[in-house]
């Protein structure tokens, strides 16, 4: 099943509230647009007889050795789209040997995502998405949390001072989770009574400063997600980020900025090699997933389609969305002559009306 029609028998199983809530952007959803029409600006220039019968595809990333080009990127709420909900989203990417990033507002816990993965796969790589809390002693629990479950990396999403607003979701009036759901990573903190939940606020008071703390707490990588600006992205490796990922939060956020891989070539200069810079928002083919990393990304996270898949089959579904990606990519590569991922190049993207 292609991840369209994918796409399309998930529409028809969802509720309507629950698929506008993943389908849906911030404002009028031009961000949420641009992520996908801005790869259709995008070309490669193949190189020719310089390839190979077999290619080699896996990366290394922080806390994820010999992983999949695509990664599942953070998204809430699995168990909104399926009964099975992160369990069946963490086997699926364990089966294909993709990191997947699972997130602070998750409907199952660390712990049980790490578990679901490993019975896919001996040693998955699992990330966890944070939000910095502004009391400290929540996120160094919750980052203890993510190392007890067996987590490998921590991704701290900083585009978020304060939330967005989802024009579907207040149509909606999508504003809560429904009886029998929660964010089950904010059970259990510091300063809440035993059993109870903690809220997961966003404050545009936090600083690099509280970013730099959160390498301090732990030994695992470090990695930074929502960054645009190139200023920014120097800013995280000197304050201990371990990666960058450029990201405008899906068009969830603000809906004025330029679209993810538009940022990419920048954000990657400034970085200059020091650490991996990663991608997410917009991809959708696996010629997507050769242009980010011909920019300089080193791997592409995404979000949506895995869900779409989660939706419409479970966790059957979103590995097909993995590994269709997977396919498409080693396909494109060796369309453009490729051995290996490092044999895509800048100088082989060239923009409609003119080169880089």
């Amino acid at each position: 099943m292609t991840l369209r029609a994918l796409h399309d028998a998930a529409r028809e199983a969802l509720d309507p509230v629950r698929y506008d809530y993943v389908a849906g952007g911030a404002g009028e959803e031009r961000v949420l647009a641009a992520n996908e029409q801005a790869f259709e600006s995008y070309r490669l220039l193949p190189r020719v007889l310089c390839g190979s019968e077999t290619r080699d595809t896996a990366v290394d990333l922080p806390g994820a050795r010999q992983a999949a080009p695509v990664i599942v990127a953070p998204t809430a709420f699995h168990r909104l789209m399926h009964p099975d909900g992160e369990r069946a989203t963490a086997r699926a990417a364990a089966a294909e040997g993709a990191v997947l990033v699972t997130g602070t507002a998750a409907t199952t816990a660390v712990d049980a995502v790490v578990a679901a993965a490993r019975e896919a796969a001996p040693d998955p790589a699992v990330w966890f998405q944070l939000y910095p809390h502004p009391r400290r002693e929540v996120t160094e629990a919750l980052v203890l949390r993510a190392e007890a479950a067996g987590c490998t990396a921590l991704v701290v999403t900083v585009d978020s001072p304060v939330f967005g607003r989802h024009t579907r979701d207040l149509r909606n009036g999508f504003t809560d989770l429904p009886t029998g759901y929660a964010a089950e990573n904010m059970r259990d903190l510091p300063g809440a009574p035993p059993g109870s939940l903690t809220d997961i606020p966003m404050s545009p008071a936090l600083s690099w400063r509280d970013f730099a703390g959160i390498p301090r707490m732990t030994a695992l990588p470090v990695l930074v997600k929502g960054v645009l600006h190139p200023a920014d992205a120097r800013l995280a490796v000197e304050h201990g980020a371990s990666g960058v990922i450029v990201s405008n939060h899906g068009g969830r956020q603000c809906d004025a900025v330029p679209a993810a891989v538009d940022c990419l070539p920048a954000v990657v200069g400034a970085v200059a090699g020091r650490v991996p810079v990663l991608l997410d928002g917009g991809v959708r083919r696996g010629s997507d997933v050769a242009v980010a990393l011909a920019l300089g990304a080193a791997a592409v996270g995404v979000g949506r389609p895995v869900v779409w898949g989660l939706a419409a089959g479970g966790e059957a579904g979103a590995r097909t969305v993995l590994a269709a990606l997977r396919d498409e990519y080693d396909h494109t590569l060796a369309l453009c002559g490729g051995r290996r991922n490092a044999d895509l190049t800048q100088d082989m993207v060239v923009r409609k009306g003119g080169t880089w």
